[in-house]
């Protein structure tokens, strides 16, 4: 693409393909804002997995076409996640057809073995995370919450706001 010889051409080629395209994301991600990879919903994860494959990509490319066609689609992509957050922000169907909601795996002390079943949850993987939250007594939890992304919220201490488990799903 540069160069005449293999091994330069390949230097200069990933070196400045890399560069355009980390530029390219970063131009990209200032225009839509700090929420870009912040993962905070399914969406968001896929797109930030999806943004990292399509970067790596389009440092590989060994022509121009799909060099642009890739950082195109980072745009594209990238775009689309800034609509749908503002689509979700504006109405509560939208987001009600694009979000899970997030449920309830553990309440006051008691884990809810039918929300760990219909959520696929193993007991062992919900205790590593109360583990991980620092929790020396189940009594302590005042609800563990699988969160929309995937993750384990534990939330433990004398006192829970009610407005914390606002949405969240219980199974019984």
């Amino acid at each position: 693409m540069f160069f005449e010889t293999e091994p330069m051409d390949t230097i200069a080629t990933a070196i400045m393909l890399s560069l355009v395209a980390l530029v390219w994301v970063i131009i990209v991600v200032r225009v839509i804002g700090l929420r870009t990879f912040s993962k905070m919903t399914a969406f968001d994860f896929v797109v930030t997995v999806a943004t990292g494959s399509l970067l790596a990509g389009a440092c590989q490319s060994d022509n121009w076409p799909a060099f642009w066609q890739t950082l195109l689609a980072i745009g594209v992509l990238l775009g689309l996640q800034y609509v749908t957050a503002r689509l979700r922000k504006s109405s509560k169907r939208f987001d009600r057809v694009v979000q899970n909601s997030p449920v309830l795996l553990m309440q006051d002390g008691v884990i809810l073995y039918p929300a760990l079943a219909r959520t696929r949850v193993a007991e062992d993987d919900l205790i590593a995370k109360l583990r991980e939250a620092n929790v020396l007594d189940l009594s302590q939890v005042r609800a563990a919450v699988l969160e929309t992304t995937g993750s384990i919220s534990v939330l433990h201490g004398q006192h829970l706001d009610a407005k914390l488990l606002q949405n969240v799903t219980r199974i019984d």
